[in-house]
Parts: C-alpha cells; sequence; structure tokens
C-alpha cells in the first residue's frame, strides 16, 4: 500500500512517516501545493491529509482531488475539533476524520478497514486458494504453515492477493511497493517475485505466482469469494 502523508508540522510529520514505513510506502510533502505536484505524478492508495496547511489547506486539496475524480480514501488528520469542522470535511470528500492527538494504533486501525471497504473485504483475512493472509496480524500461511515475509514481500504479495487470478504489471507493483525516493534497478520487483516464489511455492505442487511474459505477473488460485459461493 502507498500513502501520501500530507503533514506541516515536521516532527509529527518524520515520525509518523517512520512509523507507517515500517509496513507501507509513504511519501511525506508539508504544503498543500506540494501534495498536489505529487498527486499529479504518483497513484496513492491512501491520503493522510492536514487541514491546516501552508501554501494551499486541506480543504482545498481534498476539493482537487475529488474534483478530479481521484477515489482515493482521504484521512483527515488534525487539531480542529469542533462538529461544523468535522462535517465540513465529510462534506467535502474526506472518508474519514482524526483530531489530533490520536492513537498511532486508531490510525492503523481506520487505514486497513478502509483497505477492506475498497477491496471488498469484510474482514482482516485474504484467502486465495490455501494462501491466507492476515492483515490486521500481518501473517501469511500456506496450507496451514506459517510464511515469514520481510515488508516489501509483504507488501507484493497482498497486492496480488488483492487481484487474485488477474495479471498484474512489474509497473504497479513497483509504484505500489516504492517510494518517490525509490533509484534502485529497473528489475527490483523481479528480484522480489523471486524470493516471495521461493517461500511461498518451493516445496508445493500447485505453484501460485505465475509469470505472464511480456506483461507481468499473476497469482492463480480460487479467490474467499469463489471458495465461500462453493460451500
Amino acid at each position: 500500500m502507498r500513502i501520501l502523508l500530507v503533514e506541516d508540522q515536521a516532527d509529527m510529520g518524520e515520525l509518523l512517516k517512520r512509523r507507517l514505513s515500517r509496513e507501507y510506502s509513504v511519501d511525506l510533502c508539508e504544503d498543500g501545493e506540494s501534495a498536489l505536484d505529487y498527486l499529479a505524478v504518483y497513484t496513492y492508495d491512501v491520503i493522510l491529509l492536514d487541514i491546516m496547511l501552508p501554501r494551499l489547506d486541506g480543504l482545498s486539496v481534498l476539493k482537487w482531488i475529488r474534483g478530479k475524480g481521484i477515489d482515493t480514501t482521504v484521512i483527515l488528520l488534525t487539531a480542529k475539533s469542533a462538529v461544523e469542522d468535522r462535517v465540513a470535511g465529510l462534506d467535502g470528500g474526506a472518508d474519514d476524520y482524526l483530531v489530533k492527538p490520536f492513537s498511532y494504533e486508531e490510525l492503523l486501525a481506520r487505514i486497513r478497514a478502509h483497505s477492506r471497504k475498497k477491496t471488498g473485504h469484510l474482514t482482516s483475512r485474504i484467502v486465495v486458494g490455501d494462501l491466507v493472509m492476515d492483515t490486521a496480524a500481518r501473517q501469511v500461511f500456506r496450507a496451514g504453515q506459517p510464511i515469514s515475509l520481510t515488508k516489501k514481500e509483504y507488501m507484493l504479495l497482498e497486492y496480488l492477493m488483492l487481484h487474485p487470478n488477474r495479471i498484474v504489471t512489474r509497473t504497479q507493483l513497483e509504484d505500489m511497493a516504492w517510494d518517490s525516493s525509490f533509484k534502485g534497478s529497473s528489475n527490483i520487483v523481479d528480484v522480489y517475485i523471486r524470493y516471495l516464489r521461493k517461500k511461498i511455492d518451493s516445496g508445493y505442487e500447485v505453484k501460485m505466482i505465475q509469470t505472464i511474459h511480456g506483461q507481468g505477473y499473476r497469482l492463480e488460485g480460487i479467490s474467499n469469494e469463489k471458495q465461500n459461493h462453493k460451500i
């Protein structure tokens, strides 16, 4: 998951970025106009947006986002706790609202909840064939056996599991798992897919991660929705 964090308080912004970066790919900017620059170039899964920003306030940024038809989840982070402020943000197109100071654990829970809503999953479990991911506990199992993954491996696998039986391009995977500061090699996605294959497919007759030459990768299996239809 890729997150844009827009926060003008430098200490809080750096702290949040450092903590969020343990699990997600995060870009940080400190004013509204810079946020528009990022949004003009990159695609995000979640935008964490302060309201009181220099150069362009958060509600104006939100208006621009929705005016462009961008349906990315927007969670407002602000010290403004009056009811009318919350109403203005939600009526302006925000998906959620957190008043500072807030619990970091609550922020993570809200990010996960909105992610489930976007992807149509009702719980924190994603199931594809005999592969199971618990996004709350950040645990992965295949055929009941636990699999230990690095942060990047987990992010790539989560994206593949959210798009089962569909071709996912290398560009989509790179854009999702690496932030704007990434200056790595052009085959970084292929390298991590090889790591994933060793952990996910090694020792199993059914190989789930398939290479679609000239296009990208596909995770083959039966999604949890299809499994439910079979029951």
